[in-house]
């Protein structure tokens, strides 16, 4: 295998050391499929990227992400964190905008600058979709909680934005914080459904500025508990606005929230979501910042 380049990246984080750890390889033109499931199994990120291809095409950069376990369509802080990359190591120039050629389409991610630095960074999501609601105690079990716990205001339900995730309302941070999640009811459930991970989420929080403060389970895909999950988080900003979550404050089908997660893992992280319907679709946008931590070279 040749001499590969990567950098590794924090993404949605406030500082070093938060938000959630992201590897991308620069050069990986020529690696195959089997390859890149290798490097993604032993650095053990909830996900790693490959750049195939360090010139445009269509547009955009051709990008596989993979977990530990297989590879996705989509994911969150792996577009973010390989848009960053390519903006400050290939094009090494300020642009607006960058598009990611993924399995799951074409996603724009758009840069933001203060005093000529990337200060944040924003993908827009293709537009949500949902899918089968589920009974509350199916849940409640699966999480390890009371079923009086969940907000039965709302439903439970799979959307996806790419990659499903079960949305799961509960009453209180009290609540998100006692999660133990049983993974036998976890594997008997997803078995059923298109979704294999759940987000969990609630309206209190660490710090008053933010809005909601979420939990992400995804063992099917080798992550117990992710940090920071940009596509699940896109999930929840379609769901908030389908649903009017806020109430009085999202009259006009739209929202701009600033959500917490990884809390309960010490890898603190801020993701901002804004999200509004237009016509007959709802349409998303994930936004964080991302921090470069180091950079080497694989053999």
């Amino acid at each position: 295998m040749k001499h590969l380049i990567f950098y590794i990246v924090d993404v949605f984080a406030e500082a070093k050391y938060t938000g959630n750890q992201l590897a991308v390889f620069t050069n990986a033109a020529g690696l195959s499929t089997a390859q890149m499931q290798d490097i993604a199994r032993e650095i053990n990120y909830s996900e790693t990227t490959f750049i195939t291809e360090p010139q445009e095409k269509l547009g955009g950069y051709d990008v596989r992400i993979f977990t530990p376990k297989k590879e996705l369509p989509f994911a969150g802080h792996p577009t973010i964190g390989t848009a960053y990359i390519l903006q400050q190591e290939i094009i090494k120039q300020p642009v607006q905008k960058i598009l990611l050629n993924l399995q799951v389409g074409q996603i724009p991610v758009t840069i933001n600058y203060s005093s000529g630095e990337v200060e944040w960074l924003w993908m827009q999501q293709k537009a949500p979709t949902f899918h089968q609601i589920l009974p509350s105690y199916s849940l409640a079990e699966v999480l390890g909680i009371d079923v009086q716990e969940i907000d039965n205001r709302f439903p439970i339900q799979s959307v996806s934005t790419g990659v499903p995730f079960i949305i799961t309302p509960l009453k209180s941070l009290q609540s998100l914080k006692e999660i133990k999640l049983n993974k036998e009811k976890y594997f008997q459930l997803i078995d059923t459904i298109e979704a294999k991970c759940i987000l969990a989420f609630c309206p209190q929080t660490y710090h008053q500025e933010n809005q909601l403060c979420v939990r992400v389970f995804a063992d099917y895909l080798g992550v117990p508990e992710d940090p920071a999950t940009g596509s699940a988080n896109g999930c929840l900003a379609g769901y908030l606005v389908k649903y009017s979550y806020f109430g009085e404050n999202d009259e006009k089908n739209e929202i701009n929230i600033k959500v917490e997660q990884g809390y309960e893992i010490y890898r603190p992280s801020l993701i901002l979501l804004h999200a509004k319907k237009k016509d007959t679709e709802i349409e998303v946008n994930v936004g964080g910042k991302v921090i470069k931590i180091a950079q080497g070279e694989w053999e």
